[in-house]
């Protein structure tokens, strides 16, 4: 029985040598490494988007840290939040589809809710005459996702979303859209009277 063990792992270990023999000898080879390509240092840059994880100072936006300020950065498509202790989170976020949807400046958080219900505006029923009057909140298909942070713009929100494709990317109506995680975690930290910003 022992010796029928031994074949066995015998067999096994030869097969795996046999076929791990040609990318070891690739791996040792000088061909691995191509000799042709251009050094790094004389390619042309490739233009990414880093500034979404990169982390920017509250004192850049926010006159005082208050009982917490919130950035919404369009372009990187990125939320910073400051606590009133001066923690810092920093999280992925859908945008605007277009310009035209897009509110920059000043406003702060008025209102918070657990599974918002959502209400499409007048512009969006016209943009697109299926969608319901109202979604009830925790129903699928709503938008709002599992909570929402109101602002004092009307129609303008910060909140989760079940469609995670549009995180990162232009997909929203005017609002900023967050994981349904993040926007959990987020809510716990954000009080009424945050600060935000929309850059």
């Amino acid at each position: 029985m022992s010796t029928t063990r031994m074949t066995r792992r015998a067999t096994l270990f030869g097969a795996a040598a046999a076929l791990a023999a040609p990318a070891l000898a690739r791996a040792q080879s000088t061909d691995a490494f191509p000799t042709t390509e251009t050094a790094i240092r004389d390619q042309v840059p490739v233009r990414r988007n880093i500034s979404s994880f990169s982390q920017q100072n509250w004192q850049d936006h926010f006159e005082k840290l208050g009982v917490g300020c919130l950035l919404a950065d369009i372009t990187s498509r990125a939320v910073h939040y400051w606590g009133a202790d001066g923690s810092y989170k920093l999280y992925p976020s859908s945008v605007p589809m277009t310009e035209e949807l897009t509110r920059r400046g000043y406003t702060e958080v008025v209102r918070k809710t657990v599974n918002p219900s959502w209400t499409p505006t007048a512009s969006m029923r016209e943009r697109d005459p299926t969608l319901p009057v109202r979604i009830e909140g925790g129903e699928v298909g709503n938008p709002l996702g599992t909570r929402a942070m109101y602002l004092t713009w009307p129609a303008y929100l910060v909140h989760g979303t079940h469609d995670t494709r549009k995180i990162g990317r232009q997909s929203s109506s005017g609002c900023i859209g967050l994981y349904n995680q993040h926007v959990e975690e987020l809510y716990e930290l954000v009080q009424v009277g945050t600060q935000v910003r929309l850059l």
